[in-house]
């Protein structure tokens, strides 16, 4: 099966030279969402909570134009701008997984793009 490229316009558009994700057929690659509004396309929130929810959201969008649901993905990876956001990352995350358990990955960095507080990329499984 060719690669597909994703789109949807639920999600953010992409701000650089990317794809929001990358369809092989079995597996879906769907790049760093941050706190975009797929609207405006600004930063939603100030706070990792509101954050993590737009973020993941963004993630889920992509998902769905895809066919799949959080319950597809089998590996996640975060950026966080400061560990000591894990805890509260880490509810708003279980929540809107809604007991999906990907593999998982979190590291913090010192700048994410527009400023954002956290960044979330994904793979997930047809």
């Amino acid at each position: 099966m060719p690669l597909a490229t994703i789109h949807t316009h639920d999600a953010p558009q992409p701000i650089g030279p990317y794809s929001q994700a990358i369809d092989t057929g079995a597996l879906l690659f769907i790049s760093g969402q941050i706190p975009l509004d797929p609207a405006s396309g600004g930063l939603v929130g100030n706070t990792i909570e509101a954050q993590a929810e737009q973020a993941l959201l963004n993630l889920k969008a992509i998902l769905e134009a895809s066919g799949l649901t959080m319950g597809s993905l089998v590996k996640t990876t975060v950026f966080l701008r400061s560990l000591a956001d894990f805890a509260a990352f880490n509810a708003i995350y279980e929540r809107l997984l809604d007991g999906a358990k990907p593999a998982r990955s979190v590291a913090e960095v010192s700048a994410l793009p527009r400023g954002a507080l956290c960044e979330i990329e994904a793979i997930a499984c047809r």
